[in-house]
């Protein structure tokens, strides 16, 4: 199995450790390379610097892209590590150098993810060199010191899969039963809004899959069937749509049939004496559409957006 280790930026890891997130985005500074080293749901572990030098906490790896520091900050907020928007292009600026205040940067979004308890931290691998300013991959199956890492992580996991344990903070926290998380696969963990929202922005290539708009900070990822309606944080139910098609699509006025059609509901025009705009695209197909065939809108989303939600 792989998983990877990677350096982690201390205040990222002091200010999420002290909050409960679902996701968090492990940042990365320069942008200019995705991330490939693992696989969805791989475990990415937190190694602290110096003076520490220890492996603090696990997340697991859902989704990565380069996105504008502003989109970030939309996507995750303070999942980010900071406090505000301010604080964060302030620590991106003094890591880059410059005065750019919208660099575009690295998001590697970890869901589910643990900040180990100080007595629970593990000693780095032998096969660490202080030399890593990024991170390295590691393969159970290859080495017998990776596989010995792993299994003290899973000890130390193992503390943390009841439903309750003690915060850093000493007191008791109560928890949702945690994912298993054995040998030799992982089972699938449950991903957060930041990282549907960054796997949603991937599979479609940062384009409105109606109109092809490509300008990000006007793109959302809408959910097909609503997460208040029990829909899941997952790519196929997700379109990543231009902001105000978003909104009509939430409010029925715009669906998906199942063949990927697209239908402008008539409420449009008698509600508001317009929509020229809109109906334009009724009938067609969608233009952009996720390359991978497993990430493509599921069709029993679509139905339920088409019989429920749809004003037709």
């Amino acid at each position: 199995m792989k998983y990877y280790l990677g350096v982690t930026d201390w205040r990222w890891y002091n200010y999420l450790g002290q909050n409960s997130p679902e996701d968090v985005n492990f940042w990365q500074p320069g942008g200019r390379t995705a991330f490939r080293a693992l696989e969805p749901g791989g475990p990415f572990l937190f190694k602290l610097k110096s003076p520490y030098n220890a492996i603090g906490g696990i997340g697991f790896f859902a989704a990565q892209s380069q996105v504008p520091l502003s989109v970030a900050w939309d996507t995750f907020g303070q999942r980010n590590g900071f406090e505000t928007l301010e604080q964060f292009r302030a620590a991106i600026q003094q890591i880059r150098g410059d005065k750019d205040r919208n660099p575009t940067i690295g998001c590697i979004a970890l869901t589910n993810p643990i900040f180990f308890r100080r007595q629970d931290w593990i000693p780095l691998p032998v096969n660490w060199s202080n030399s890593i300013v990024v991170g390295k991959g590691y393969d159970t199956n290859k080495d017998s010191v990776d596989a010995a890492l792993w299994q003290q992580v899973q000890a130390v996991l193992a503390r943390y899969q009841s439903s309750d344990y003690t915060g850093q903070d000493g007191a008791l926290v109560v928890t949702e039963p945690a994912p298993l998380y054995g040998a030799p696969v992982l089972r699938k963990v449950r991903i957060g809004q930041g990282a549907f929202r960054l796997s949603v922005t991937d599979a479609y290539a940062k384009r409105c899959a109606i109109t092809g708009e490509k300008t990000l900070p006007v793109l959302e990822a809408a959910h097909i069937r609503p997460y208040a309606e029990a829909g899941p944080n997952t790519v196929t139910n997700g379109l990543l749509l231009r902001s105000d098609m978003h909104k009509l699509f939430d409010d029925g006025y715009i669906t998906v049939a199942p063949n990927y059609k697209i239908e402008v509901s008539q409420r449009i025009r008698e509600e508001f004496e317009n929509g020229r705009e809109y109906y334009q695209y009724h009938g067609k197909e969608l233009l952009i559409l996720p390359t991978a065939v497993d990430n493509r809108p599921n069709v029993n989303f679509l139905e339920y957006h088409n019989t429920t939600i749809f004003r037709a």
